[in-house]
């Protein structure tokens, strides 16, 4: 959605200067006193910067006397739809039971931003597994007001860059889902999702796109069921194992839904370390395909920060989605990492209409900082088929 996509290209200018620089090594004597110099100010500069991540809770470290262990990420950004403004990432870890030595560490991800041009949000991401791991509860809410984009419906139609349509989205989305641990490596869940969505401002530049699906709000509504085979060692950052997994959604008008469709989501990821040793190679298939009277805001879409990085998200959308990804993750000394990747994706209205002359390739490097533990902070800069885009966001796009 749009609110992810805005979340994902804060730029941390307060803190990345320090970031990137070089992990921490102690400072040898020297009888040059040129070169002694130089290693005191490197390490008042070091200092400096463990001090500042101290203070944000970006320590690497996670602290089982809090509630709730938080780092805070904070920074200013820049985008053409949105001008100049400020965003923070809040990112804590907790235990539900202190005493439980099976479930993982739950994490709670809040992203905010407001700027100058009045665009204000904040999306919400929890994990929390609970009674020795037989069960899990995943709450993803967004609250939007802020700019978007619209070139129509379909690939023809989104490739053409005289088609953009600029407009203001207001999104509340909430979705929450209980899973049941069904076996070692299996769960089924069920959850319910609310969307509602509303555009305004709407300028058509010089496009002669069809806007009025734009004019109407989108209310929707739905239950929406999951079954999964997962046996990633962890659930926020795989460094092994593999996860197949099948949502289906279904929204209706007697549950308070404006139309009645359907939503299926499938995927597949696995993770493997290299000959490296920590270095993890990733790879994924994920689609997503409609049926029925799909309202313009849950067409499904290609682009943003976790679905084909590198194109603007809410440009590229239709009922029927297809895209595969690889990420190649290559570990650094002391909490720093890079990765590069490189994927593809299809849209169209029928599954059947697929086609391979109407690919959307994408590519891109990014840096990776472990801000808790398992828990990392990305930059990722991506190239698409004439776009590209910067995003910054907590935890890997899969």
């Amino acid at each position: 959605m749009t609110g992810g996509n805005i979340a994902k290209t804060l730029i941390l200018s307060l803190v990345l200067t320090g970031m990137l620089k070089a992990p921490y090594v102690a400072a040898t004597e020297s009888t040059d006193p040129i070169e002694a110099v130089q290693a005191q100010d490197d390490d008042v500069s070091q200092g400096w910067l463990e001090d500042f991540l101290q203070t944000l809770g970006a320590d690497g470290e996670f602290n089982p006397d809090k509630l709730i262990d938080f780092s805070y990420l904070p920074g200013p950004f820049y985008n053409p739809e949105m001008d100049l403004g400020v965003g923070i990432s809040a990112v804590g870890l907790y235990q539900v039971d202190p005493d439980d030595e099976v479930s993982q560490l739950s994490s709670l991800v809040i992203n905010g931003l407001a700027s100058t041009n009045g665009a204000l949000g904040v999306a919400i991401a929890n994990k929390t597994f609970i009674n020795q791991d037989k069960q899990r509860f995943y709450l993803n809410a967004e609250f939007y007001d802020a700019p978007d984009v619209f070139y129509g419906v379909g690939y023809d139609s989104n490739h053409a860059d005289i088609n953009r349509v600029e407009y203001n989205q207001r999104i509340v989305s909430i979705n929450p889902m209980l899973l049941q641990r069904m076996s070692p490596s299996s769960f089924v869940g069920i959850g319910f999702d609310f969307s509602y969505a509303s555009a305004d401002d709407i300028n058509p530049l010089d496009s002669t796109v069809d806007t009025e699906a734009l004019e109407h709000s989108s209310r929707s509504v739905g239950v929406n069921l999951l079954l999964n085979h997962d046996t990633r060692d962890n659930v926020l950052n795989p460094q092994s194992g593999r996860i197949l997994e099948i949502d289906a959604a279904f929204y209706r008008q007697y549950l308070g839904s404006k139309t009645d469709f359907d939503v299926y989501n499938a995927l597949y990821s696995e993770y493997m370390k290299t000959g490296r040793g920590e270095d993890i190679l990733a790879w994924q298939v994920r689609g997503r395909f409609t049926s029925g009277d799909v309202p313009w805001d849950q067409l499904s879409k290609a682009g943003g920060g976790d679905l084909l990085r590198g194109y603007t998200s809410g440009r590229y959308r239709d009922k029927q989605m297809l895209m595969t990804q690889v990420e190649y993750r290559l570990n650094l000394p002391g909490r720093h990492g890079m990765v590069f990747w490189g994927g593809a994706g299809v849209i169209a209205a029928d599954v059947s209409e697929f086609d391979a002359g109407k690919i959307l390739p994408n590519g891109g490097v990014g840096y990776r900082f472990e801000v808790k533990p398992r828990v990392n902070l990305r930059l990722d800069m991506a190239w698409g088929d004439g776009d590209s885009g910067f995003y910054f966001n907590v935890n890997e796009a899969f």
